[in-house]
């Protein structure tokens, strides 16, 4: 499907735009499941300040969302109406480490920052790599692996708001709680800097490669989208899947993977609707047979 072409009255509307805007973009390709629709405008700003001049001069009622690395996204089959913001080469800088700071764009993956902080001999971020996204993604979901999370090394994010305006947010703005912050979901977050503490780079390197080991062991790499469900309070959310019988469970061409049963898989050419449709099985399936009702931790946009 395709949508009402946007893109011409909004570059009229904007005739100092450097980043890029296309038309009906297919997302899947910027997913890691590989599905989805088209976006109506896809946004590829060229800097921060592009990036607020795009916003400034956006009609309110066109919606907008961002996506990063697709890591943790499921695209719907009918596509995503409005703006899709793509953050790329104007916001994946890392900064000189300074007084066992990193400070690094939102669109840099998680494991460059833990390699940035390995390399200057700082520790506490090692976890970072770990997490199969980006720093953008890490903010908005208080990502966390391994024992850590976003919250315990962030001391500020900066980012625009719909209107266009920097803000800069400290580590207590941010509202984090588990997979969560409670910045309105209308920032979008350009930068952030963390702090680390001394440490060894020859340990810290140890530490990564032991956290790459446990992840290629233990989780599927090919066509997924990263922990399906939250953990609910005192419990995990893989083995409630396991408890009530759902890995392997297929639904089309999508599964829960028999490696690790909270991941789900396009196993050959499904359609977002059977990923989205084998999750809601398996969210009945351990409300029924446990009662606790399992919370998606994979962002789903656009209409079905």
């Amino acid at each position: 499907m395709s949508f009402p072409d946007i893109v011409p009255d909004l570059k009229a509307r904007m005739p100092e735009l450097r980043g890029r805007l296309l038309a009906n973009q297919k997302l899947g390709e910027f997913t890691w499941f590989r599905v989805g629709g088209p976006a109506q405008a896809f946004f590829m700003p060229a800097d921060e300040d592009d990036l607020a001049y795009f916003l400034k001069n956006l009609p309110a009622e066109i919606p907008v969302d961002v996506i990063g690395a697709g890591s943790n996204l499921i695209v719907r089959d009918g596509g995503v109406p409005g703006v899709v913001v793509r953050l790329g080469r104007g916001f994946n800088d890392i900064g000189t480490p300074d007084n066992h700071r990193v400070a690094a764009g939102t669109a840099m993956l998680d494991v460059m920052v833990a390699r940035a902080a390995q390399t200057a001999g700082i520790a506490g971020l090692a976890f970072l790599s770990g997490i199969p996204g980006t720093v953008g993604g890490a903010l908005r979901m208080n990502g966390g692996a391994y024992g850590a999370e976003t919250k315990d090394v962030l001391i500020e994010a900066r980012g625009l708001d719909r209107q266009g305006n920097a803000r800069t947010f400290s580590n207590a703005e941010m509202g984090f709680s588990y997979r969560h912050c409670s910045v309105s979901g209308d920032v979008i977050f350009t930068a952030a800097t963390f702090q680390g503490r001394a440490g060894d780079p020859d340990q810290i390197a140890a530490e990564m490669a032991e956290i790459k080991g446990k992840r290629e062991a233990s989780q599927p790499r090919n066509r997924t989208g990263g922990s399906t469900f939250k953990n609910p309070p005192g419990a995990s959310a893989w083995k409630l899947v396991d408890e009530a019988g759902c890995r392997g469970l297929k639904v089309g061409r999508a599964q829960v993977s028999e490696l690790h049963s909270n991941f789900l898989i396009n196993v050959d050419g499904a359609s977002a609707a059977d990923i989205e449709t084998v999750g809601e099985s398996v969210r009945e399936r351990v409300k029924a047979h446990s009662g606790i009702e399992l919370e998606w931790e994979i962002k789903r946009i656009g209409v079905k």
